[in-house]
């Protein structure tokens, strides 16, 4: 398998040897980090924009921090994650799009998907009106459920801005431009630590404050990023004029979309399932409190790395696991302090120390199913994708969360090892399938699976 993953470019610059050594793995792990390091900072700079704001509005007390929780939970379940994998769309269709030179598509593609995900977010607004309802109706704490519904309200503006964001990343990611999005990533998080600080202490607004907040910096990042794809030189071959154009493409755009945004929200649903049980758990500040914390961490650490698996599976696996083994290492030292980072309170705080063990598992598998995650779409796996993650999360994740949670008595604590064992068995099924793909029969027949540094240059 080494062989088929990095023999096929290297036999042109060695003569056709096909010898794989160390210099050439070393190569590799180069190409990976010059490529993914940068993808890193873009992909949790805009994680963090919702942690940085939970983290101001977790010294407004246990009730501004489990409703705004809850409230980020159902907004994430109900409108972010759908727009975020109905994007991954773009994956597919720019990737073979720029293999193929056809620039002109490939920015009509994006305008497309800009179009469509704007209009999928008008339903999602409807249902975000009225989630405080929806929250009493699931038997939430009638007084989180109002703060919650606040929250949401207010969030709507970060939805819109949400779409056209993922789609310019995207834009600039398919063609390797990786600069502009640290640019502007930086920026906007610079941007938002002041900003949430005002509107949350400064302005009386509160966790509302927090919630207007990330949807300003949302904005920021695409009006950067805009100006950037109008006015570079370096996106002078895919830019193009905005037409009727764009609406032919939008069929073809939800095909794609549907089958990705199912493999992505089967995911994400059942980590954001785990705080609406949470919820129904004696004290559901402190455990829902808790589990946010937790789950914010997991996933915006663990997510890094989604993006180089694109590159080298090997390079991309040992980078991944690399950084997991580091950031484990950083949280276990730093365990009886990460929970003041959330909140004041003395038993959020040691609920997180006692859960950082946990919590320290969760980032390893995310590492890894992040990585192999990030090769399933590249590869146009996503059907294949989101079976996997029906039967790992809903046949084996959250029956055993629930039935620990609530049954054993093991609490917040439950939830959270049942959402381990699915994220394990997600883990096991994708490198099952990973590591008995043909490589170079995958190249021949899908060009879209750009697995290795070469070929990420000429088609990203």
């Amino acid at each position: 398998m080494e062989k088929g993953l990095l023999q096929k470019d290297r036999e042109e610059e060695e003569g056709g040897s096909g010898i794989i050594t160390w210099s050439l793995f070393r190569q590799e792990m180069k190409m990976v980090g010059y490529l993914s390091l940068p993808m890193v900072t873009v992909t949790l700079s805009q994680y963090f924009l919702q942690i940085i704001s939970m983290m101001m509005v977790g010294h407004l007390g246990k009730l501004a921090l489990s409703s705004t929780a809850i409230a980020i939970s159902l907004c994430a379940v109900s409108g972010f994650s759908v727009i975020f994998g109905m994007s991954c769309a773009l994956e597919t269709q720019c990737g073979q799009a720029y293999g193929a030179q056809e620039y002109r598509k490939f920015g009509v593609q994006i305008y497309t998907a800009m179009v469509a995900l704007t209009l999928a977010c008008v339903p999602l607004t409807i249902l975000w009106m009225n989630l405080g309802k929806l929250l009493i109706l699931l038997g939430q704490d009638p007084l989180i459920s109002q703060e919650a519904g606040k929250f949401a309200l207010f969030m709507i503006p970060a939805l819109f801005a949400y779409a056209p964001l993922h789609s310019l990343v995207r834009f600039f990611l398919m063609q390797s431009l990786i600069s502009p999005l640290v640019v502007s990533s930086s920026i906007t998080v610079c941007f938002h630590v002041a900003l949430s600080w005002l509107m949350v202490f400064k302005s009386g607004l509160g966790n509302i404050g927090a919630a207007l907040s990330i949807g300003t910096s949302y904005w920021l990042n695409v009006i950067l990023l805009g100006l950037y794809m109008k006015f570079s030189p370096d996106c002078e071959k895919t830019r193009v004029p905005i037409s009727m154009e764009l609406f032919h493409g939008i069929g073809e755009f939800i095909r794609y979309a549907i089958p990705s945004a199912g493999m992505i929200c089967l995911e994400w649903w059942s980590f954001e399932l785990l705080l609406l049980l949470s919820g129904l758990l004696p004290n559901p500040e402190l455990e829902t409190s808790l589990l946010s914390i937790c789950t914010r961490v997991s996933n915006a650490l663990g997510a890094g790395n989604s993006q180089s698996a694109r590159v080298s599976v090997y390079a991309a696996m040992t980078l991944a696991a690399s950084e997991a083994i580091l950031i484990s290492s950083i949280l276990f030292a730093s365990r009886k302090v990460l929970g003041y980072v959330f909140s004041n309170e003395q038993d959020v705080v040691e609920s997180v120390t006692d859960m950082t063990p946990l919590l320290i598992l969760s980032v390893i598998l995310d590492s890894l199913h992040a990585t192999l995650s990030g090769i399933a779409r590249g590869c146009g796996w996503q059907h294949l994708g989101a079976y996997i993650n029906l039967g790992a999360y809903y046949v084996f994740g959250i029956p055993i969360g629930a039935i620990l949670g609530f049954w054993v008595q093991l609490k917040g604590k439950g939830l959270w090892i049942g959402i381990l064992t699915g994220a394990f068995c997600q883990t096991v099924m994708l490198s099952l399938i990973t590591a008995s793909t043909n490589w170079e029969k995958q190249q021949n027949t899908d060009r879209d699976c750009t697995i290795l540094p070469s070929k990420l240059r000429e088609s990203a």
